[in-house]
């Protein structure tokens, strides 16, 4: 591989501007970047925690935007690393660099419609309208009375609109008053307030710049959608690559419920006849009752009743629309171009949902269905549950290799994107062709008779990590504690997880399978342990995650986000436990089927899918024990599983190579050594 001379040089200068020091492996992935970037050829890069793999693809794709005049793209996953990005990396990268480049390279960062303020629905009716559940709820209504004051008094100070800018945050339920998506804007050609729109003067300000910041929903929504929401580019850097399939999938996931119906109905009620509202209200009571009757399962055809019901809410929904009439019209009144506005994307939604859904068993053969559909009953706020129809794409790699990967050279990268041991399996997962199997193994589109598109060329590259895992970590795995059971936490695994903390002396990352399981955890270990534990739902998880970093002797147990979310570096982490590995819940519609897809092509679902998300998942959380060069801990897996299973070997060929232990005396004397130095 021919790096440009320039890029070594261009590296010295930024590390040198945002302190540090440079290393091999970040050496190694700036010039794949760049040689990526130069020739149009794909790239996947494995670069382990501590890589600095951030400036390992800003220099060169800076480089390449200054020199070619072309837009590069940069999406993450997480707020927390665009606000990095964004405000610590690109600001001081772009005074460093101007000497070498001729000239300052410029930035911006883009989000959603969403996060913008939308002065034409403040400025109208829409905005004091309170949500349903608001209306009887004397307590949420002051709240929101509060909130939309501050809201329109930083309304006249702002110059981006930015919600991110409004301190302290507003609730969701006031944001939205105030906010529109994409398929709700009017357009600034349309609207009263077009020439001072946020959200527009954030896009044009991207389309005047080098590097463009973004989100992977934004990135799904321009793969998805016909209208241009990024700025012209020729290159997309995808960071945090392996969350990029789960992104993309909750984009194309649509739902509906009757109250989603019912909504529409309301909105559109004072814009059409009597009649026309009461036969969507009535379409919208049949299938609130069609979904109790169904219960929560997946679908693999339309149950009786569900044809009727669904072409009854597709109908009314269609003349409703029909009757509301075009958007245009109403722009010089701000109550009406915002009322015909939200109608009108209600009606779409809830219309295009039922469509979706009546076609997705038109292909007899499940595993060649574009789409998956099922039930489920989903948390309210005040407590109880909807009954939810889903339908979300059985795959997202046709979407992505045509759309992103078609239009775009794409660089992605994460700390793990290896899945055991190999990329085949997650590059599957993006539409990219896989080595060694058949077209229709690399790609479910092509098994269902799709045309293969040209050839795409990519290339792979594992930068490793400054770590030296086998001396700073311990692998502990829980070999003599019987397998996780569906009955809660066992005695033994509470006794094990006792053991390990007071050896630690606290200072430990408790990453639970389920939020039953870690509150169960905590309550159980507050009364046998002296100190303290915090559990996530107990209070602001990044509050949370501060408290435990500034107290060595503080344990913080959680869930989810804690296993991607978590940065702790220094002595206030030296233990991470792991109650049991990762599985989806086999239960999981989506996951199920995708499982299904893989097996009806001869493949091994279990392994393709679930055994594929487990490593992924468990690779993130055991990456939360070395933050830095200097960090040292214990690992301890406490599901025997990983050592005695067949997939065990699969999994742990994900993990960074820590040494590995089954003897608990070991691990516990570790820690009992760390907590004394």
């Amino acid at each position: 591989m021919t790096e440009p001379p320039i890029v070594p040089k261009l590296l010295d200068t930024a590390v040198s501007a945002l302190g540090g020091s440079k290393r091999d492996g970040q050496v190694r992935m700036a010039a794949a970047v760049a040689h990526s970037l130069d020739t149009g050829e794909h790239l996947a890069v494995q670069a382990g925690t501590g890589t600095g793999k951030s400036l390992a693809y800003l220099v060169p794709s800076i480089r390449h935007a200054v020199t070619t005049g072309k837009t590069v793209v940069v999406s993450t996953a997480t707020i927390a690393l665009q606000q990095q990005l964004v405000d610590r990396d690109l600001p001081r990268l772009s005074k460093a660099l101007k000497k070498d480049l001729g000239r300052e390279p410029e930035f911006a960062i883009l989000k959603g419609r969403g996060n913008y303020l939308c002065l034409n629905k403040l400025h109208s009716s829409v905005a004091s309208e309170p949500d349903s559940e608001e209306l009887f709820d004397p307590f949420a209504a002051s709240r929101l009375g509060r909130e939309m004051k501050r809201i329109r008094e930083w309304s006249s100070d702002t110059e981006t609109g930015d919600r991110d800018e409004l301190t302290p945050a507003v609730s969701d339920q006031s944001w939205r008053l105030v906010s529109v998506g994409a398929r709700e804007c009017l357009g600034a050609t349309n609207c009263t307030y077009g020439q001072d729109c946020f959200a527009e003067a954030a896009r044009k300000r991207t389309g005047q710049v080098d590097v463009v910041v973004t989100n992977h929903a934004l990135l799904a929504i321009d793969a998805m959608t016909e209208v241009n929401v990024l700025p012209d580019h020729d290159a997309v850097v995808v960071d945090e690559a392996h969350e990029l399939v789960d992104r993309v999938t909750s984009v194309a996931t649509a739902e509906l419920t009757g109250t989603t119906v019912a909504a529409a109905a309301r909105r559109a009620g004072k814009l059409v006849e009597e009649e026309i509202a009461d036969a969507l209200v009535a379409a919208s009571e049949g299938l609130t009752g069609l979904l109790e009757d169904c219960g929560t399962r997946r679908w693999l055809g339309l149950p009786d009743g569900a044809g009727p019901a669904l072409a009854a809410v597709r109908d009314a929904a269609w003349a409703t629309r029909t009757a509301v009439g075009p958007a245009r019209g109403a722009n010089l009144d701000p109550d009406a171009a915002a009322a015909r506005s939200a109608a009108i994307t209600a009606l779409d939604e809830v219309h295009d949902t039922a469509v979706r859904v009546l076609t997705a068993f038109d292909e007899p053969d499940e595993s060649k269905r574009r789409d998956v559909v099922w039930t489920s009953d989903v948390p309210v706020r005040g407590g109880g549950f909807r009954r939810t129809l889903h339908v979300a794409p059985l795959s997202v790699g046709g979407l992505l290799r045509t759309r992103l990967f078609g239009e775009s050279t794409v660089v992605l990268t994460s700390a793990t994107l290896a899945v055991g041991g190999a990329f085949d399996t997650v590059a599957g997962s993006w539409g990219l062709p896989r080595s060694g199997s058949t077209e229709a193994e690399r790609d479910p589109d092509l098994a269902s008779g799709k045309k293969p598109d040209a050839a795409i060329e990519w290339s792979h590259l594992d930068v490793g990590s400054p770590f030296d895992y086998a001396r700073s970590g311990i692998l502990y795995v829980a070999t003599k504690l019987p397998p996780p059971g569906r009955d809660g936490t066992n005695p033994a695994i509470l006794d094990e997880i006792e053991t390990l903390i007071k050896a630690a002396g606290g200072r430990t990352l408790g990453l639970f399978s389920s939020t039953r399981a870690a509150k169960a955890a905590a309550e159980a270990l507050r009364e046998r342990i002296d100190t303290p534990i915090l559990c996530q739902g107990e209070g602001n998880t990044g509050q949370l995650v501060r408290d435990f970093a500034a107290d060595p002797a503080t344990s913080l147990f959680g869930t989810l986000s804690l296993w991607q979310g978590v940065d702790v570096p220094g002595p206030s982490l030296s233990l991470v436990l792991i109650d049991r590995i990762p599985f989806p819940r086999p239960d999981d519609p989506l996951l199920t089927a995708r499982q299904r897809a893989v097996e009806s092509r001869g493949g091994n679902g279990f392994m393709a899918v679930a055994a594929t998300h487990a490593a992924l998942l468990l690779a993130q959380g055991v990456g939360r024990l070395l933050r830095s060069t200097d960090d040292r801990g214990v690992v301890a897996v406490l599901d025997s599983r990983l050592a005695t299973a067949r997939y065990g070997g699969f999994l742990r060929a994900s993990l960074p190579p820590f040494w590995e232990t089954a003897n608990r005396d070991t691990a516990v004397a570790a820690l009992q050594r760390l907590a004394e130095s």
